[in-house]
């Protein structure tokens, strides 16, 4: 009698977003880091596009904020003035208070993470996050440093340790992935101009 073995396969993760699965990261976009971030405008730009979609699709969202008494406040224009930023001293965004937030949230499994700055806050966090077995999706043109050089060893570095990087308008149409979501026509308006260059093409093309 011939006996067949099943053999079970895992299948591989592809970074694909779920809308039920993932939160949105806003690291430390703060008054005082506005003249010395690298293209800090146009990244926090794209951050508000993505906060915007979030709140469309249902998605949370936290906001941090790493020493308000120095760094001052969330700039306006992030769009973030209801929601209650975390405050920390720490590089990481996984301080015990978001801990708690995940958890309230039922801790889910992906990160969609915006801010700066590269090299320090959001480094940290992504490490963190990875650690803690969740998928980090770093939005390229949405996160920054002081300078090109730290920006790019930074978002290498992450990629290196499995992190995801993509773009705010990839993000979005990988959440309603159809035409037919119902909130594909209010995404599409988000749509409607290009995303602000944040120079990643300078960027890239030294990899």
């Amino acid at each position: 009698m011939r006996f067949w073995r099943v053999v079970s396969k895992k299948v591989a993760s592809v970074g694909r977003l779920s809308i039920k699965d993932s939160v949105l990261f806003l690291c430390d976009m703060q008054v005082k880091l506005r003249p010395i971030v690298f293209q800090f405008t146009n990244v926090v730009s794209n951050a508000a596009r993505l906060l915007q979609a979030s709140r469309l699709l249902g998605i949370p969202s936290i906001v941090t904020e790493q020493y308000p008494k120095g760094l001052g406040p969330t700039v306006p224009e992030l769009g973030a003035a209801d929601l209650t930023p975390h405050v920390k001293t720490s590089f990481s965004m996984m301080i015990e208070e978001v801990e708690k937030e995940l958890q309230a949230l039922g801790n889910p499994k992906q990160a969609i993470l915006c801010g700066v700055e590269a090299h320090a806050c959001i480094a940290c966090t992504t490490f963190d996050l990875l650690e803690k077995g969740m998928e980090v999706h770093i939005v390229a043109d949405a996160v920054s440093s002081r300078n090109q050089t730290e920006r790019l060893f930074a978002l290498s570095r992450l990629k290196q340790n499995g992190a995801y990087l993509t773009t705010t308008e990839a993000v979005m149409l990988q959440l309603v992935q159809d035409a037919k979501h119902p909130n594909f026509k209010e995404i599409q308006k988000l749509l409607a101009h290009p995303s602000p260059d944040t120079d990643l093409l300078n960027l890239f093309s030294t990899l």
